[in-house]
């Protein structure tokens, strides 16, 4: 099991507001990206306290024994301990009013993946025949669509795409999506911010994907994004056996 992360701050941002952390527990590993929001300051801040909150919560909690289950809970946990710190920081300090992030996290093991998403941060299965999308975005464009109330297709150039409907600390709880994957050869998963996602398909995601070696993915992919034009930080990991 190994993998590969990188994230850069784009062509258009001051600040890099994204955040990616992985690490091994055992052979296992635990993957994370956040894509912070906010005013000045905020976003980063967010971004990075949900990761270290994330990755503290589920160390303390971890144990070689868990079932499917209680390695769910212990994600959905985990977003929650982040979740709490968030919300209590923003109201300690007017300044980061409306601080918040988006979080996805995946725990992969030698037979299951698990993964965790809130916001618009994506987790995809990549496979022999290109990119499968696990998560669904948590912002306005995709809710109108499971209203009914635009298509599929004009879902990806909606003006409210970057809207958010659910993030971490915006709230004083949060409610995350789960999925587990059961595997038996061998899995390769990309987790990435909307700074990749938002302006590269995911066919142009899958070529780049397809052609690199394992070690340069996690930059090739940046480079896209910035070929692309760069409007937004832009984060990535990749986990692959």
């Amino acid at each position: 099991m190994r993998f590969r992360f990188g994230t850069d701050i784009g062509l258009r941002r001051e600040e890099n507001q994204d955040a990616v952390r992985c690490e091994y527990f055992g052979h296992n590993i635990l993957a994370v990206v956040c894509d912070g929001m906010g005013g000045e300051r905020a976003g980063k801040e967010a971004s990075s306290l949900a990761i270290d909150e994330f990755f503290q919560h589920f160390s303390e909690s971890y144990s070689e024994n868990l079932d499917d289950e209680a390695i769910r809970n212990l994600l959905i946990k985990s977003v929650s301990a982040a979740n709490t710190v968030i919300y209590t920081r923003a109201r300690l300090d007017f300044k980061n009013f409306g601080m918040g992030t988006t979080c996805v996290a995946a725990f992969v093991t030698a037979n299951t993946a698990y993964i965790i998403n809130v916001g618009d941060s994506r987790a995809y299965l990549i496979a022999e025949n290109g990119l499968h999308r696990i998560t669904t975005d948590h912002n306005v464009s995709t809710l109108l669509f499971e209203q009914g109330k635009i298509t599929e297709e004009e879902v990806e150039n909606h003006p409210q795409k970057h809207m958010l409907v659910r993030a971490v600390g915006v709230e004083k709880t949060v409610t995350a999506d789960t999925f587990i994957l059961d595997y038996t050869d061998k899995i390769s998963l990309l987790l990435c911010s909307d700074g990749l996602s938002g302006y590269c398909s995911d066919d142009e995601i899958y070529s780049v994907i397809a052609k690199a070696e394992f070690d340069d993915i996690a930059q090739e992919l940046i480079n896209l994004a910035l070929n692309k034009g760069g409007r937004d930080n832009v984060t990535v990991a990749v986990i692959s056996d």
